[in-house]
């Protein structure tokens, strides 16, 4: 990784192709960092490239990846790493994530889709994140996923996840809506789920909406506002892990940058009390 790459820190906001002219207009000093789908910008030119490299120089940036398909029965696809890595030196991203799903067999099957939770997909998984770090050249961080069908368990989800980041050496992705989805749609405790997780390697954190399809089904799209018991985990999260970077998700249903920004600064006024006990922490 290049030396002067530039690490997350505070509140972010996902950067998405119909925001480029809002967030190059805005005060830089609304978000502390943002979030691109690499996948989006590879091989881009011409204005789009212009706008992107702009903001890569004016914020720090994470890249989160859509379609490395980590535990998927197709051969890596080494060639998109490659990209991913030079994109990452060309924009000093310091940390490359992507889901712990698979989304390929014989080809992209344009959806995140869950792992079976046993010991050998846990083997198979962290061999191939291996390769990945490998090429890489640094952890990458993998974000515990949401689901609705699930098709083997000898493992509990988040014993699943713990066993991959063990082994691997990877990151963890924390994110928190996801833990909320999947405890309704699968009936546990979100809070004893956060416990289960191995949080000392978390990089950083996903805050986002999601749909109530039914009482029992919420669907995980990104497509409205975060609610009260999102924020309330996001906080239970602080409180074991301190003030660490958090990134806001909108893909669909985007509402005018000042309403995203409103939700960026829920994001700040939740970490401000861990800012200072980090402070404390440290000097």
């Amino acid at each position: 990784m290049p030396e002067n790459n530039r690490e997350l820190h505070g509140a972010g906001l996902g950067l998405r192709r119909a925001l480029l002219g809002p967030l190059l207009s805005m005060d830089e000093t609304h978000v502390d960092f943002m979030e691109a789908a690499p996948e989006n910008w590879i091989g881009v030119g011409g204005r789009y490239e212009k706008q992107f490299m702009a903001l890569a120089e004016r914020y720090p940036l994470s890249f989160h990846g859509l379609s490395l398909d980590i535990g998927g029965p197709d051969a890596l696809d080494v060639d998109l790493v490659k990209s991913v890595r030079a994109l990452m030196d060309a924009c000093r991203v310091s940390v490359y994530s992507d889901h712990l799903t698979y989304c390929a067999a014989d080809g992209h099957l344009y959806d995140l889709l869950p792992i079976p939770f046993t010991q050998e997909a846990v083997r198979y998984v962290a061999d191939r994140v291996r390769q990945v770090q490998d090429i890489i050249g640094a952890p990458i961080a993998l974000e515990n996923a949401s689901y609705y069908a699930q098709a083997h368990t000898e493992l509990s989800e988040a014993e699943f996840v713990s066993a991959v980041v063990h082994e691997s050496g990877c990151d963890l992705l924390l994110d928190v809506n996801n833990i909320y989805v999947n405890s309704i749609n699968h009936r546990y405790d979100p809070v004893a789920y956060l416990d289960a997780l191995p949080l000392e390697k978390v990089r950083y954190i996903h805050v986002a909406g999601h749909y109530d399809e039914a009482p029992d089904l919420k669907v995980d799209t990104h497509g409205t506002a975060v609610i009260d018991p999102v924020w309330a985990l996001l906080t239970q999260a602080y409180q074991r892990i301190g003030c660490v970077p958090t990134l806001l998700e909108r893909d669909f249903n985007i509402p005018p940058l000042d309403k995203l920004l409103e939700e960026v600064s829920m994001i700040r006024q939740l970490q401000a009390p861990f800012v200072a006990r980090n402070a404390q922490a440290a000097g």
